[in-house]
């Protein structure tokens, strides 16, 4: 576990929102990895901007 930063999304959560808003299991399987990827980075990357005031490359 890494103290203040984002290591994921529930996946279980995720897959149940897109398939309450009609969007297909497959197209979500296939693209919910690369979203994910990019959303943690950037949440990481506030988090640490904010916690130090620098802004990261």
């Amino acid at each position: 576990m890494a103290p203040g930063a984002v290591i994921g999304w529930d996946m279980g959560a995720a897959l149940s929102l897109a398939h309450a808003l009609g969007v297909s299991a497959l197209i979500t399987a296939e693209l919910l990895s690369e979203i994910e990827a990019v959303m943690v980075r950037k949440l990481n990357e506030q988090m640490a901007e904010r916690s130090t005031g620098i802004t990261p490359i």
